[in-house]
């Protein structure tokens, strides 16, 4: 996954609250392999009719270039799956703007490159309201933590350990891999003061009978 420091795309908005997981991809489509890409599943029971076919007058399907989402409260609610993450990842969205969103989303949306960008209740009801139904080109700063959007500089919250694994492209693994050394060096001394807690080591009797000459 490669880091990033700023984003500039078109934004359109989503005049929803609430979106959970299963409204970013139905449980249905999961057994898909990740290699197949998610985007095309992604809001698929919103942004296609009871036939399957596209509701023009939905966001992404009037501005399928759109790469940041301006929604409502709590997005990203509901169940855990990482799936929800893949299909805005795959679909092509970089950065969702909300003033709240499901704890378990945000966490894995650091983890895939996709920046939730939570800002004012305030700032959300101006952004979508310039918007309307208009795509808008947007610029997000991630060392800054400023959006520059429909004519308004907004800043956004974001953790610092999050802005530093999106600004790097790490995830948790690779965020724990810059410590090594440091665990190195807390392993050898705790060894050293309490060797009665470590494994003992154990024995290949298979290996020792083979060398002992028995069967």
């Amino acid at each position: 996954m490669s880091g990033w420091t700023r984003h500039t795309g078109v934004a359109v908005a989503l005049d929803r609250e609430n979106v959970d997981t299963d409204q970013l991809i139905p449980a249905r489509f999961m057994s898909t392999p990740r290699s197949q890409g998610y985007g095309g599943f992604l809001f698929h029971d919103l942004r296609n009719d009871a036939d399957g076919n596209p509701v023009p007058d939905f966001p992404l399907n009037a501005v399928p270039e759109a790469s940041v989402l301006v929604a409502r409260r709590n997005f990203g609610s509901g169940s855990s799956r990482e799936a929800a993450v893949y299909a805005l990842v795959d679909f092509g969205i970089r950065v969702v703007i909300a003033p709240s969103f499901g704890d378990i989303f945000a966490g894995n949306a650091i983890n895939n490159g996709l920046l939730p960008a939570r800002v004012s209740q305030t700032g959300i009801e101006a952004v979508i309201a310039d918007l309307g139904s208009a795509p808008e080109e947007v610029s997000v700063d991630l060392v800054e933590r400023t959006i520059w959007i429909g004519g308004r500089q907004l800043g956004f919250t974001l953790d610092d350990v999050w802005q530093q694994k999106l600004i790097n492209g790490w995830d948790d693994i690779d965020l724990t891999s810059q410590h090594k050394k440091a665990v190195a060096a807390f392993r050898a001394q705790y060894v050293q003061q309490m060797p009665w807690a470590m494994p003992v080591q154990q024995t290949d009797f298979r290996s020792a009978g083979r060398k002992t000459g028995s069967p």
